[in-house]
């Protein structure tokens, strides 16, 4: 098989969460244990650092990445769900996998998957433990992919977990209260391994402290403790909470005898995206009109995105927005500014929402605009429609994101 064969076939054939929704999620991690003990057991054979969270999870996980490197490190990095190649999620200091690895790690595994049924995201794990442990990596970065407890990605025993925020996203599989959320996402916290907490929120501590209590696990809020200020070449201004949190883990680490210097860490948060590849986070595509996309995706996400926004000078604002078909709308309407036009898309995704039915539910709270047949048409007529001292955002969706980028 082909590269492309190759990730036709994963597509096609394993049920993927982010693509279809909830046929694929996997109420236990049977499947993953059995696969990690057919491989030999790669999550074994180097250092971890588990991140979980609501949001931020994945620029904090791109961030302790580009910081271990400038320490001269070996960084392995796994993270989800990827914007233009499926190869983004496994990295190493910046690098992809190689298309060659995962054509053959698929080819060499597929009987294994067919037999046991393996959802796509157990498989990745999977594929991004072997690689790691085959290219001797000193420490891998692990980004939940949706809660924790039962997320494929928990079978490692980390350096540090790093929790960095609670809000509601995913209810339907983690729970509909604060408390039900923490519970699933501090499912990594595992006995005597430092935890790391992002953000003091009062429904959540108390399920923090009960859980690393009984894990005799030491807890620290990054938010309330004391550090310096630091610059990122990540310029939301959500960064500031996600660098507290980077912070703190550091301090773990070098706790457990982790070599990382000031500069390190100041030279790491300067050039992430350098040194990672990150994309997506705030990031400016072109000026004059200026052209800003974000992942942002829920309540909290996008209240950051919004926010930042209303910090923009512009004339017009144009705003190319789609999101998934599970999405509650009505969690996130009253964060979108009425004084915009939309350019309302699908993105092109099975789970995508149709544009019409988009453009019908926002257009009944005041936001006006028009439905495209795809996100690249919508987007296009918003540089045809914006003058060069307008600002358009693109966002609502990763997968929306994904298209333009």
């Amino acid at each position: 098989m082909t590269y492309q064969d190759t990730l036709d076939w994963m597509f096609a054939q394993l049920p993927m969460y982010q693509r279809q929704g909830q046929s694929a999620f996997r109420k236990d991690l049977s499947n993953t244990i059995k696969f990690a003990a057919h491989l030999n057991h790669p999550e074994k054979r180097f250092k971890t650092i588990h991140v979980a969270g609501t949001n931020g999870k994945g620029s904090t996980s791109h961030m302790l990445a580009s910081i271990l490197q400038e320490a001269g490190y070996k960084v392995g990095l796994y993270t989800s769900p990827h914007l233009k190649d499926f190869r983004e999620r496994i990295k190493i200091n910046g690098k992809v996998i190689g298309k060659q690895f995962v054509t053959g790690f698929i080819k060499r595994h597929k009987l294994f998957f067919e037999e046991n049924s393996l959802s796509f995201f157990e498989m990745t794990v999977g594929m991004a433990f072997n690689y790691f442990s085959k290219q001797k990596v000193d420490i891998a970065v692990i980004e939940v992919g949706m809660g924790g407890r039962l997320d494929s990605t928990n079978i490692i025993i980390p350096e540090v977990s790093v929790i960095t925020n609670i809000g509601f996203d995913h209810m339907q599989f983690l729970g509909n209260t604060l408390e039900a959320i923490a519970y699933e996402k501090g499912g990594i916290i595992k006995p005597n391994i430092p935890v790391v907490i992002g953000e003091t929120q009062k429904e959540t501590t108390p399920v923090f402290r009960e859980l690393a209590k009984k894990n005799n696990s030491k807890i620290v809020f990054a938010d309330k403790e004391k550090t310096k200020t630091y610059t990122s070449d990540l310029t939301g201004i959500y960064q500031s909470k996600n660098m507290l949190t980077v912070i703190q883990s550091i301090k773990e680490l070098q706790n457990k005898g982790f070599n990382i210097s000031e500069e390190n860490i100041k030279k790491g948060l300067l050039q992430v995206v350098k040194n990672t590849g990150l994309m997506g986070r705030w990031q400016t595509l072109q000026t004059n009109p200026k052209v800003v996309c974000d992942t942002g995706h829920n309540r909290d996400g996008l209240s950051y995105v919004m926010k930042q926004l209303s910090n923009e000078v512009f004339d017009n604002l144009h705003i190319v927005f789609g999101v998934v078909n599970d999405k509650d709308l009505t969690s996130i309407i009253d964060l979108l500014p009425k004084k915009a036009t939309y350019y309302f898309c699908k993105p092109d995704i099975p789970r995508g929402l149709d544009a019409n039915e988009l453009k019908k539910v926002l257009n009944g709270f005041g936001l006006i605009g028009e439905a495209y047949n795809s996100v690249n048409e919508a987007y296009k007529s918003a540089l045809n429609k914006a003058s060069l001292t307008d600002f358009i955002f693109i966002g609502g969706s990763t997968f929306v994101v994904a298209e333009i980028i």
